[in-house]
């Protein structure tokens, strides 16, 4: 069993940058393929990133601005948020699996309770 626990939402201005950690308890983080999902209000959850090894898949809509990046020694992986927009406002939800999940193939096994990322002037 998977446990993840998200930190560093918060509120940020359009143009700014945000990193969110997620820590995970459980065996063999360093195999599992994790990544990040958001939702908005009043929409469905979207796929945000998500990674294994040097292999990583991106949503459309933050492409060259969200990078994710993972610490092994810390059970910890990391999505760095630049050039932040009003539409990345969500809750945003670590997600982790043995297998890699993307926008259109897998579901993962284990999501966190979510950070609240807000982005407004």
């Amino acid at each position: 069993q998977v446990q993840l626990e998200e930190s560093g939402g918060g509120l940020v201005q359009p143009g700014g940058s945000l990193r969110l950690s997620c820590t995970a308890s459980g065996p063999s983080f360093n195999r599992n393929a994790m990544g990040w999902f958001r939702q908005a209000p009043g929409k469905a959850r979207e796929f945000v990133i998500s990674g294994r090894g040097t292999i990583a898949y991106y949503g459309d809509s933050v492409k060259g601005r969200f990078t994710i990046s993972r610490d092994n020694t810390m059970n910890t992986v990391y999505l760095q948020m630049n050039n932040l927009k009003p539409e990345d406002t969500a809750v945003y939800f670590c997600a982790a699996d043995p297998f890699l999940f993307t926008k259109t193939d897998g579901t993962p096994s284990f999501f966190g309770q979510g950070t609240q990322v807000t982005v407004s002037s």
